[in-house]
């Protein structure tokens, strides 16, 4: 469980995150969602100890992550633009993936399904964007944490490995695992999410099932229901 408690976090005079209290457990899949600058970079960058906040805290089973490093072997992430070291080949990406956390992780079938045996021994530099992504997706999978971060996991996807990532993410979450999803493509939070999180301007806005969004708006399109409700909290 990652319970985040009267999180703040201002950059100079900007209050980018403002006392959020968020209670995110396993066998769900939460979607983070919010326009541009609306906070949820830091809030998944405090998660990992990249941001310190101005106030409150970030606990996960019952332990709060100041000064521990251990919960980080818990956590596991897929990035949005993949950056890795251009000379390493990509199964030595994941050879030192494997040893930098001291386990010996079978990724082998997760090459065979994302059809990237054929790359295994090419430079990461010289692969094309989309089966860096599928890379991406492999080395984070390949570690098995009880939380997984998806930052816009899909981009560069071919429609079939967006398939078998969709699915991937839903057998993780019955495995009781928690997979936290940052997106854009609001298909991908109505066909996936257990809950919705709403950031805008660093305040939680929102938080509840896709269903309890749609209500409260009174629309059943879930991305006119997201409008309307960001347009109704710009005017007050």
């Amino acid at each position: 469980m990652i319970e985040i408690k009267g999180l703040n976090k201002s950059f100079g005079r900007n209050n980018v995150l403002n006392n959020i209290d968020l209670s995110i457990n396993g066998g769900k899949i939460y979607a983070v969602l919010g326009h541009n600058g609306s906070g949820k970079t830091t809030l998944i960058k405090s998660l990992f100890g990249l941001v310190v906040p101005k106030s409150g805290g970030i606990e996960v089973n019952g332990k709060s992550i100041k000064k521990d490093f251990e919960y980080k072997r818990g956590l596991a992430y897929i990035s949005q633009i993949a950056r890795f070291p251009q000379n390493l080949t990509v199964v030595e990406l994941f050879s030192m993936i494997s040893d930098l956390r001291s386990e010996k992780m079978k990724f082998d079938e997760l090459v065979d399904l994302f059809d990237i045996r054929k790359e295994l021994n090419k430079k990461l530099g010289h692969l094309s964007g989309g089966t860096r992504q599928k890379v991406n997706v492999v080395s984070a999978l390949m570690i098995d944490a009880a939380v997984l971060v998806c930052d816009e996991p899909t981009v560069g996807l071919d429609p079939s490995s967006l398939v078998k990532l969709k699915k991937l993410l839903v057998q993780e979450r019955e495995k009781g695992k928690t997979i936290i999803l940052i997106t854009h493509i609001i298909s991908l939070v109505e066909e996936l999410a257990d809950e919705v999180f709403l950031l805008q301007d660093g305040y939680l806005n929102f938080s509840g099932t896709v269903d309890e969004l749609k209500k409260q708006e009174g629309d059943n399109n879930l991305e006119m229901a997201l409008v309307k409700m960001m347009e109704h909290i710009e005017h007050g």
